[in-house]
């Protein structure tokens, strides 16, 4: 891919953002079906030898490391800890990066078993998705049995020292809507910090609405039935969630908080012009905003001979032409000129 563009250090793009959080996804595959994410009979998995190799992913963070200011990585999936080598995958990452956060986001379905390891391979935490407490719910959501599995590995991961650990939550309108309180006391109780997410259009089924979608605004009215919630006084620097200190419905301001949640807010309350993050793919393609429809790819470089400086420039390419927000050259998801990405967000790696 041939782009003008000026020459510069990093991962910058045209209006001035410098992306330094990584996004790398393991593997498309998934062992729940989560109806905002997969259908129902999941999806066409990418073949073995599609997926970035173990040395790949390495020498592609590597160069995001060492040559394009990348300071943080996040693995990602699908779900990445179906991947057979995932905890030597981390290892060789920290081998490599001695001072690198590395966080892995996860469904927790097989974290009981690979906690521990991971710990000691190098990961520093975890974020996991649990949209509920509530077992009937759960099997509803993500159209698997696996509740019970989920509870257990966020206890193993715990107990291995990957925190502090998030919890990422998705509430659907007449689904969950009415368990964001309930899941708020759990995480407190625990030393979790929980993070809602607005449900964007990302799912593979196409099925996603503006109205029907619960808004970061109805989070917040919602939670304030049993909790008070005030801006957290720290910096966002570019995090995609807004924070908030919690404290009990009626207690003073000055008391200590609870801990803290987080929303993130993709559609009503976009943060794009703060965008730190690039993605790259299972099958090595770099997306320069979640919602793009334009994908470049290195590992035909990877695989093709080519050195670290040519890939460090396709990869800058990719994102100099990132657009100003969602996909677009404004802010809008829900708009009429809005398109959905062909690509569901395990395809694409969250």
């Amino acid at each position: 891919m041939t782009v003008e563009r000026p020459a510069f250090e990093g991962l910058r793009d045209r209006f001035g953002r410098v992306a330094t959080d990584l996004r790398l996804s393991l593997t498309d595959k998934c062992n729940l079906r989560c109806s905002y994410c997969m259908p129902e009979e999941g999806l066409a998995w990418l073949s073995k030898q599609a997926v970035l190799s173990a040395e790949e992913i390495v020498r592609l963070v590597g160069i995001g490391v060492d040559r394009l200011g990348v300071r943080e990585l996040r693995l990602t999936g699908g779900e990445p800890l179906v991947r057979a080598d995932v905890v030597e995958i981390v290892a060789a990452l920290r081998a490599a990066h001695p001072d690198l956060p590395i966080a892995l986001t996860t469904n927790a379905v097989g974290l009981t078993a690979k906690a521990a390891p991971l710990k000691a391979a190098g990961l520093s935490r975890i974020n996991v998705s649990l949209d509920t407490l509530h077992p009937e719910t759960f099997a509803q959501l993500t159209r698997r049995p696996f509740f019970d599995r989920v509870l257990a590995g966020i206890e193993a991961a715990d107990a291995a020292g990957l925190g502090p650990i998030k919890i990422n939550a998705v509430l659907m309108r007449g689904i969950n809507d009415g368990d964001g309180a309930e899941l708020l006391e759990w995480s407190l109780e625990r030393g979790y910090e929980l993070r809602f997410i607005e449900q964007m259009p990302l799912d593979a089924d196409h099925g996603w609405t503006r109205d029907g979608m619960i808004t970061a605004s109805e989070i917040r009215e919602r939670l304030g039935e049993r909790f008070d919630l005030s801006p957290d006084p720290r910096e966002r620097d570019g995090a995609p969630a807004e924070r908030f200190e919690v404290r009990a419905r009626g207690a003073a301001a000055a008391d200590p908080p609870l801990g803290t949640v987080g929303i993130i807010a993709s559609v009503t309350e976009p943060f794009c012009a703060d965008c730190k993050r690039t993605r790259i793919t299972a099958e090595g393609k770099v997306m320069s905003c979640l919602f793009s429809r334009e994908e470049v790819d290195l590992r035909d470089l990877l695989r093709g001979g080519a050195g670290d400086d040519e890939i460090a420039s396709r990869w800058q390419d990719a994102m100099w032409l990132k657009p100003r927000a969602h996909g677009m050259g404004h802010v809008g998801l829900g708009a009429p000129d809005f398109v959905q990405p062909d690509r569901s967000m395990s395809a694409i790696g969250g």
